[in-house]
C-alpha cells in the first residue's frame, strides 16, 4: 500500500481493514486496533473465517465463517451495509456499523474487500454521559454501570415520568447463571471479570436514554425509557443473546456465561418498587425455568 495512503488511513477514527481473495488479512488500520483492542499483528495473515472478532448478529448468529457481509460484497460486487456485533479482546460485546466494498483489478475481477467498522455513535454518546456522572457517588467501581445510589435516582425520576403519563418505562432484572459456581472454581477475580463482561456488554448495547445499574451482587437492572411490551422484551432476548455469546480467558481456558432475566413495564400509577418485585418474581421464573432466558410479565 501506498504510504500516503497508509498513513492516512491509520489515522480514521473508523476502523478500517483489508482482505484479500481467501479473506486474508493484508492491513489493519489504527481506528480497528481502538475499536477491537487487536494489535495489527496480532491479527495480520489471518482469515475471517478463523472467527477473531466472532462477529454475531441482534440474535447471536455467528457471521465469520459464514456468510458475513464481506463474503456476500465479495461474491456479488457490491456494497454492503449492516449493524453487528463484534467480541472485543477483553471478551465483552461492541456495536458496530459495517461498511463492505469489494476491491476489484484492472480487469475488474474482484481480489479482496474493504471493511469500515465504527462504533454506534449513539452509544459513544452514552458512556460520555455516564463519564460525566460522579465517579465516586453514581458509579460502581467494579462494572462502571451506575450504583444502587443512582439507579435510585433514576427509578425516582422514573416514577414522575410514569405520574405524567409521559414515556414509559421497561425494567429488565439479570442475575448472572451459577456466579456462586464461578467464584468457587475460578477465584473472585475472575468473578469480577465477570461481572465485568457481563455490566460492558450490556452498556455498550443499550440507547442513550437507557440505563444499566448494579442492582446487587451479581444482579444487574436496566432501564429502559419510552418501550412498549414489544420493545421490552425484543431488548431483553437481545440483552440475554449477546452476554451468551460472549467469554473471556482464565489461564488459557474460555469462560463463558449466560444470564436469566424478568422484565416488565412500569405501569401507570404505580410505584417502581412494585415493578421491581414483579421483575424479580419473573427472573427467578426463569431461573426455575432451566436459566439463560428472559420471562416478560406486565
Amino acid at each position: 500500500m501506498n504510504l500516503f495512503y497508509k498513513e492516512i488511513l491509520d489515522h480514521l477514527y473508523d476502523g478500517v481493514y483489508f482482505v484479500d481473495r481467501e479473506r486474508r488479512i493484508t492491513y489493519w488500520n489504527h481506528g480497528a486496533e481502538r475499536i477491537t483492542g487487536y494489535l495489527a499483528e496480532q491479527v495480520m495473515g489471518r482469515r475471517c473465517a478463523d472467527n477473531i472478532l466472532e462477529h454475531v448478529d441482534a440474535a447471536g448468529r455467528l457471521l465469520c465463517t459464514g456468510m458475513c457481509p464481506l463474503a456476500a460484497s465479495m461474491l456479488d460486487g457490491q456494497q454492503k451495509e449492516a449493524h453487528v456485533f463484534l467480541r472485543h479482546a477483553d471478551g465483552y460485546r461492541v456495536p458496530v456499523l459495517v461498511r463492505v466494498s469489494p476491491i476489484q483489478d484492472e480487469n475488474g475481477r474482484i481480489i479482496g474487500a474493504v471493511e469500515i467498522f465504527s462504533d454506534n455513535s449513539e452509544l459513544f454518546h452514552t458512556q460520555k454521559r455516564l463519564e460525566e456522572m460522579s465517579q465516586t457517588v453514581y458509579r460502581d467501581p467494579l462494572t462502571g454501570a451506575a450504583n444502587r445510589r443512582g439507579i435510585d435516582l433514576i427509578l425516582e425520576a422514573a416514577s414522575k415520568d410514569v405520574l405524567l403519563r409521559t414515556p414509559s418505562y421497561g425494567l429488565i432484572l439479570l442475575d448472572i447463571d451459577f456466579f456462586k459456581q464461578i467464584n468457587d472454581t475460578h477465584g473472585h477475580l475472575a468473578g469480577d471479570r465477570i461481572l465485568q463482561l457481563v455490566a460492558t456488554t450490556l452498556r455498550k448495547n443499550i440507547r442513550p436514554v437507557d440505563e444499566v445499574g448494579r442492582w446487587g451482587g451479581d444482579e444487574l437492572l436496566v432501564v429502559l425509557r419510552q418501550v412498549d411490551a414489544a420493545e421490552l422484551a425484543v431488548s431483553a432476548e437481545t440483552l440475554r443473546s449477546l452476554v451468551a455469546s460472549s467469554h473471556i480467558l482464565i489461564e488459557e481456558e474460555i469462560l463463558q456465561v449466560t444470564v436469566s432475566a424478568g422484565a416488565t413495564l412500569i405501569r401507570p400509577d404505580e410505584d417502581p418498587q412494585a415493578a421491581l418485585q414483579r421483575a424479580d418474581e419473573l427472573l427467578y421464573r426463569s431461573k426455575q425455568s432451566g436459566r439463560n432466558r428472559v420471562s416478560v410479565g406486565l
